[in-house]
């Protein structure tokens, strides 16, 4: 049988709704658009809005947001298409298996991995940071011995927090879907009111001169102001966005999958860009972009500048406070994040065990909670150990090659499967094909070509090592080319 052997729509289907382990089908609409909206904000709003204004966009930097939102759209319509038709727990792991065979399908499985559990690592070691800040204000030193890893610019012998935190949303996991995701809901509404206070108090501060101009000239190099440094802004930014795609590795547990997965998918991208463009524009509006926002946390430097020209006015104490609060916002930011990539993780995990790629304990679910429990604690050990003992830059750097890596072949899949299955029931049908796909697959692969060639180098010894391991154990297992022909009632299946 060929390796790019592909499997029918009919029998992805089969086997999910097959047998009598079942994922609880507990999520809706609320649920995606949150779990989305939770793995959206986080360490980009904080962190890379600053380095876009200060080094390429100026105030134009909401033009940026825009700019990706709509790459984003693309990619987010292409996951909507895949995700109503299969509404399979694997996301573009399942979709590759559907359009494009087995080792391709394998390929994405692996590079996922990248996005999600080692997504998780790199967050988890960001909310550790914010931890030893937030106990800082309170006057309390954490142990730098347990705060960092032995390879850090400052060695210790473990990152303590980071461990703590994963272990903890690991068990949390384990329980069920819906409890993760009423925490994560929980979550959501404080992150995102607490951005709404930092745009509403940031307002009332705005210095209207700082947004002019608006699109600052080029400086002769591309990337710098002008409107290639809008493109270029957009490119930092983009990675703000990544992480709806997890939206769709919950699709099996979704009420109404053809319903409400593009609602979750596209609602939480539409949500998250209008939050973006307010809060960088309330942020470019209160400093000027040159000045101090090329900071590793450039709204807490734009509320200090705020509660600075608010001393000895009725605001004084709210701007004080909201230093402190922002830190809370960036913990609860984080969480989420984490909450979201430890989700999907083990259903990836779980996507190809049933497949015969990966052992079965990975694909077991446990009898009461519905969760794939096996999977969430090796998940864990491995996210855990990672974020304890690795500095945040190493994870960090194969964490974006892999999403954008998992963009590409959806968007090719979308095309692929146009033209070879065009008869298909699309609850949801991406326009304008195959234009929008292209554009998507372009604009993803754009944005691989500009990362450093280093993490393509580690992309490539990742990739390598899962070959391996699917030639070693996944291929002679494969459920697809099992010597059992497919069961009669599943192949008759329109």
């Amino acid at each position: 049988m060929s390796l790019f052997e592909t499997k029918s729509l009919a029998r992805i289907q089969a086997e999910a709704e097959g047998g009598e382990q079942h994922l609880k089908k507990t999520l809706g609409p609320v649920n995606l658009v949150a779990l989305g909206i939770g793995a959206i904000i986080g360490a980009g709003l904080f962190s890379l809005t600053g380095i876009a204004a200060a080094d390429h966009a100026g105030p134009a930097v909401v033009l940026s947001f825009v700019v990706a939102a709509i790459g984003c759209a693309f990619a987010g319509m292409c996951y909507s298409e895949f995700s109503t038709m299969i509404p399979i727990a694997g996301s573009a792991y399942t979709y590759a298996y559907a359009t494009m065979g087995e080792l391709l399908a394998w390929i994405i499985g692996w590079d996922l991995v990248l996005e999600y559990a080692v997504g998780a690592a790199t967050v988890s070691v960001s909310w550790s940071s914010y931890v030893v800040k937030l106990f800082h204000t309170w006057g309390i030193e954490l142990p730098p011995s347990l705060v960092h890893c032995p390879w850090d610019t400052i060695p210790g012998i473990i990152n303590l927090p980071a461990v703590l935190v994963v272990v903890m949303i690991s068990c949390l996991l384990m329980i069920g879907i819906s409890e993760s995701a009423k925490v994560n809901g929980v979550i959501v509404v404080i992150k995102v009111g607490i951005v709404l206070v930092v745009i509403g108090a940031g307002a009332l501060f705005i210095q209207t001169a700082n947004w002019h101009p608006f699109i600052p000239p080029n400086t002769g190099t591309f990337g710098e102001y002008g409107w290639s440094g809008i493109l270029r802004g957009a490119g930092v930014i983009f990675f703000a966005y990544i992480g709806f795609d997890a939206v769709s590795t919950s699709a099996q547990e979704a009420r109404d999958p053809q319903r409400d997965m593009p609602r979750g998918i596209l609602g939480s991208l539409a949500i998250c860009t209008v939050l973006f463009v307010l809060v960088s524009a309330v942020m470019v509006g209160v400093v000027p972009y040159k000045q101090m926002l090329n900071e590793p946390a450039p709204l807490v430097v734009a509320i200090q500048s705020a509660a600075g020209r608010a001393a000895g006015t009725p605001w004084a104490p709210l701007m004080n406070g909201l230093t402190i609060l922002l830190t809370v916002g960036a913990l609860a930011a984080l969480s989420s994040v984490m909450v979201v990539m430890m989700l999907a993780q083990p259903r990836i995990f779980l996507a190809m065990a049933n497949d015969g790629l990966l052992p079965r304990w990975a694909g077991v679910i446990h009898p009461r909670f519905k969760t794939p429990h096996i999977s969430t604690i090796v998940t864990g050990v491995v996210v855990s150990l990672a974020a304890g003992l690795t500095p945040i830059a190493t994870l960090g750097s194969l964490v974006s090659i892999g999403t954008l890596m998992a963009f590409v072949i959806v968007s090719i899949g979308v095309i692929v499967l146009r033209r070879t299955r065009p008869d298909l029931p699309r609850p949801f049908r991406m326009p304008m094909v195959p234009l929008l796909p292209i554009l998507s697959a372009v604009i993803a692969f754009l944005l691989m070509l500009g990362l450093p060639r280093a993490t393509w180098e580690r992309l490539v010894i990742w990739m390598v090592v899962g070959i391996v391991i699917y030639f070693a154990y996944g291929y002679r297992r494969s459920r697809l080319r099992a010597t059992d022909p497919f069961p009669k009632q599943i192949a008759s299946i329109p």
